[in-house]
């Protein structure tokens, strides 16, 4: 089992007990997970807490008036984050509760395709999916269940567009549905403050956009959450440091959504199962469980989809990640 994250408000993660399998260690104390204001913010002193979060990579340090437009982007956006629900993953529990955890993270692969394994994904606690997150017509294979639903707003973007044929019309949407942003780029923070203030994006590429079309009429704040951008760079640097980082496309790494939450839900659940996560015989299935013709897996240059395959193999034989192989 693993030990309970749930650390008070900053959601500090703990290292499971058997961490001590993986060399370097999977958690570090002080990296917290959730990103949220207590109490509002404001002013120049915003800055560099601002700097380090929003700002794009190769940004110049020197204050501009670019740089003042996304602090206040940032600080408008995370004022909104400012209850106990947005600090803390799991809502209901409390830090002293001893029960056990147990997580799905659903990914999108062909494995699933026939699996059969819908019920058993529904009989967890928390479901996360993430990407083209469909569920209808696939119950049975995939569930029908979804606690979380992570994604950047350039990740749900690409899934709307790239899936709406395979019938990814919007993210899940239901009761017990939480949306749970991976900032990496400004529009995050837009399309965050423009769904808990019911108004539409004001700015950006995104201006316009109303949120009710992606997460419905059910706009409370307690609807979001946003992980902590350090902890994103801490999973990258700890466990998905891949040579892509060392070469000219340097710029366009980085994790996977479904890596970061497969990482994210390790970090706070005692027991952690994963379903459409790449596995050594990737090339026997499609690409998609929902795929209407077969087609090979694809490979880009932002992931290292190989560096997290071997991660969730050495993952599963330390014993910290139950991976469903088909096997």
């Amino acid at each position: 089992l693993w030990a309970s994250a749930l650390a008070g408000p900053s959601q500090r993660p703990a290292p499971p007990r058997d961490a001590r399998a993986l060399n370097p260690p999977l958690s570090v104390p002080g990296i917290g997970l959730a990103l949220w204001s207590p109490k509002p913010l404001g002013g120049p002193g915003c800055l560099s807490m601002c700097h380090a979060w929003a700002l794009p990579r190769g940004s110049s340090s020197s204050p501009s008036p670019s740089l003042w437009r996304v602090v206040s982007v940032l600080r408008d956006a995370l004022s909104l984050l400012n209850t106990s629900a947005n600090a803390r993953l799991f809502e209901a529990r409390g830090p002293g509760d001893p029960s056990c955890i147990r997580c799905a993270v659903v990914g999108t692969g062909g494995i699933l395709n026939g699996s059969g394994m819908g019920a058993t994904i529904n009989r967890h606690d928390y479901v996360f999916r993430m990407n083209g997150a469909i569920t209808a017509g696939f119950e049975r294979d995939v569930g029908d269940r979804t606690s979380f639903y992570g994604f950047s707003t350039n990740t749900m973007m690409n899934a709307l567009h790239n899936y709406a044929a395979n019938g990814f019309q919007q993210p899940p949407r239901t009761p017990e549905t939480r949306y749970l942003f991976l900032p990496d780029h400004d529009r995050d923070y837009l399309l965050l403050r423009a769904a808990v203030t019911r108004s539409p994006v004001d700015q950006g590429q995104d201006k316009g956009a109303r949120p009710q079309q992606y997460f419905g009429e059910d706009l409370r704040a307690e609807k979001f959450k946003m992980l902590h951008p350090d902890f994103i760079r801490y999973l990258r640097n700890r466990f998905l440091l891949s040579e892509t980082v060392r070469s000219l496309h340097w710029k366009v790494y980085r994790p996977s959504t479904g890596a970061v939450m497969l990482l994210a839900a390790m970090h706070v659940c005692d027991e952690v199962s994963a379903y459409g996560f790449l596995t050594p015989n990737y090339t026997a299935f499609s690409e998609h469980y929902y795929d209407r013709v077969p087609k090979s897996v694809s490979f880009y240059l932002n992931h290292d989809m190989l560096l997290e395959l071997r991660l969730w193999q050495r993952l599963q034989r330390s014993g910290l990640l139950t991976l469903y192989t088909r096997g």
